[in-house]
């Protein structure tokens, strides 16, 4: 790891407006359009307030926090899912998201023609896909089912898929949403190995998890999320003990 920024997010703000219902009817809304109009504008919901950090080149950063803290929601931004309200963000580097495994797959194609399909959506040429896949394919251990259409595969079965694609693309900026729990132990001991390669190779990679342990284990620093903004970044071991003292005292940190 260098001190060169990967990725920064310079006050960054994003939030949505939230739907109502015309309680007064619609004739009220037409009459009074303008100001009925101001009051939706003005019911707001703040899912990430003025967050600043930067990423370093070679860097594992995590994310950790309570459901709704706005953590998935950094993820999306950092990989143009979503756009911010407010701020700034700067990306430097390929970047491959962790994010919906197999979201652009086809249930009616075959674990193969979702395999090229999916290589394409993330960026692969085909010589990069013919390339990788006999890899991707026995990463993914679904040999025996490659060329079964999609629909007849697990929820489970899909995700290793979209797993075994996504850390085939050799990206500098890894972006991990909660998919590391894919498959049974010997997978996941896997897929925890493909990370502490990626790690060595001085990929960055941003992590969100529930799992404290592999927190610690694989994080260089922890940015730890309340209600959409950021109240600790630092040392693994320190910002993990902040937040689980969080949440046994069942309310936020000062």
């Amino acid at each position: 790891m260098n001190s060169k920024s990967v990725i920064t997010l310079d006050k960054v703000s994003k939030s949505y407006r939230l739907l109502t219902n015309l309680s007064s009817g619609l004739k009220d809304f037409v009459l009074h359009m303008p100001s009925r109009i101001k009051q939706l504008n003005a019911k707001r919901f703040i899912a990430l307030e003025n967050i600043s950090f930067e990423v370093y080149n070679g860097e594992a950063f995590g994310i950790i926090g309570r459901n709704g803290s706005g953590k998935s929601t950094i993820l999306k931004l950092i990989a143009e899912v979503l756009k911010p309200s407010s701020g700034r963000i700067t990306v430097s580097g390929t970047v491959s998201p962790l994010l919906e495994l197999g979201a652009g797959f086809h249930p009616d194609l075959t674990g193969a023609e979702n395999i090229v399909l999916n290589g394409a959506l993330l960026g692969l040429t085909k010589k990069e896909i013919k390339e990788q896949f006999e890899s991707i394919v026995e990463f993914s251990e679904l040999e025996n089912f490659i060329d079964q259409p999609l629909r007849t595969y697990s929820s489970g079965m899909q995700v290793r898929l979209g797993f075994s694609v996504a850390v085939h693309i050799n990206p500098q900026i890894l972006l991990v949403d909660e998919v590391l729990a894919v498959g049974d132990d010997a997978f996941q001991k896997k897929c925890i190995q493909k990370m502490n390669e990626f790690r060595q190779n001085g990929v960055s990679m941003v992590f969100v998890s529930h799992d404290m342990s592999q927190m610690k284990r694989m994080c260089n620093r922890v940015a730890l999320l309340q209600e959409g903004k950021i109240t600790a970044i630092g040392e693994p071991e320190k910002v993990v003990e902040r937040y689980l003292e969080m949440l046994e005292v069942g309310s936020t940190l000062p």
